[in-house]
């Protein structure tokens, strides 16, 4: 009897996850969608994007640490980081207690920048769901965090190469 129990957990958890990944799939299909469509109006990339953002919010960070945030490898973020910087969109500075390490600050026009970004994205996330209840709304928030959260503490980053773990 706990067999066949235990047989229909792991079959309902499959079919489970067979669900959620098709639509989270679809999701991200359409958020990758609007993200080129909406971000290259700033004159920057996606990639771009997510590490201005994340420099903007977690303030000045070494080249390494934003490769790890981003799930990238060292070589990318150097790629990404390189056109931020043609653009004056980051600079860097001398880390006070390593002077072997630049660290990447965002410039007050890439602090302008990503405002203005996140602005029309929360606008377009907004019409996106405005006609569910709040409650649902808020729900929708702590579930898709807790989702995101598991699927990053899976992430391992060291010495510039991200895996699952």
């Amino acid at each position: 009897m706990q067999r066949e129990a235990a047989r229909n957990r792991d079959a309902s958890l499959q079919e489970d996850a067979r669900d959620l990944h098709r639509v989270v799939e679809d999701l991200l299909r359409a958020v990758q969608f609007r993200d080129r469509d909406r971000i290259c109006c700033h004159g920057v990339t996606v990639s771009q994007c997510y590490a201005l953002e994340a420099v903007v919010q977690l303030g000045p960070m070494s080249q390494n640490r934003l490769a790890g945030r981003l799930f990238l490898d060292k070589s990318t973020t150097s790629r990404v980081v390189s056109g931020l910087e043609e653009k004056g969109l980051i600079g860097r500075s001398p880390d006070p207690d390593d002077g072997r390490v630049r660290l990447l600050e965002a410039t007050a026009e890439g602090r302008h920048t990503c405002a203005e970004i996140e602005a029309d994205l929360v606008a377009e996330t907004a019409n996106l769901v405005a006609d569910f209840d709040p409650v649902v709304r808020q729900k929708m928030v702590r579930l898709l965090g807790r989702l995101a959260r598991a699927a990053e503490r899976r992430v391992t980053c060291e010495g510039g190469v991200c895996s699952l773990g």
